[in-house]
């Protein structure tokens, strides 16, 4: 006699309604949310270590680009849940307000290099009302010759205003440099942070 294992039925429709309950039920690995802010929609994600990306809407190819970006790189479970960022959306709100100079948010740094993290960690402590230059980053980052790989790592910044790379600014007075959002934006943060008169 011989026994015979029959694999067991399987419904199609019975399996992707049973994955669509976890999926409602799971949390993701990355909350995100649109911000309103004076200079731009703003898309806000935070990981269980912090928030991990604030980019703006209008930058870097739109919305979907930033969440295929962040799902690349860190997870693909990505939820838009709007209260897991109220903490980041009241820091901004404070600061915009006049009321905050330093950000208390905790920082997921998944989305950039080890020389990346130096120059940013470098930048975040740049006090607010004050500037400094590619080169000055660079030293603090540990690589004083590095100014011009410096200014890209704060092009890749995907934290700004947070991580306050619109603080710096060219050697020698040439102009305040770039910025991720655009030089009109580098130019307002400046302003709010009394920096840039006008």
């Amino acid at each position: 006699m011989t026994d015979h294992l029959a694999p067991p039925a399987f419904d199609p429709a019975d399996a992707a309604a049973a994955a669509a309950r976890f999926a409602a039920g799971a949390p993701g690995d990355v909350s995100y949310a649109l911000v309103d802010s004076p200079v731009g929609t703003l898309v806000a994600a935070t990981t269980a270590q912090g928030l991990a990306c604030l980019s703006y809407e209008d930058h870097h190819g739109g919305v979907d680009a930033v969440l295929e970006a962040i799902a690349a790189r860190i997870s693909p479970r990505i939820l838009e849940a709007p209260a897991e960022l109220d903490p980041v959306r009241r820091e901004l709100d404070e600061y915009f307000e006049h009321r905050r100079t330093r950000f208390d948010l905790p920082i997921d740094w998944s989305l950039v290099t080890p020389f990346g993290r130096r120059v940013l960690q470098a930048t975040a402590a740049i006090p607010f009302g004050e500037v400094s230059t590619y080169g000055r980053i660079a030293e603090r980052a540990g690589s004083p010759k590095a100014a011009r790989a410096t200014g890209n790592a704060l092009g890749a910044n995907p934290m700004p205003i947070v991580v306050p790379c619109h603080r710096v600014l060219h050697t020698g007075g040439r102009g305040i440099g770039n910025y991720t959002g655009g030089v009109h934006r580098k130019e307002a943060l400046l302003r709010l942070e009394g920096v840039l008169l006008g």
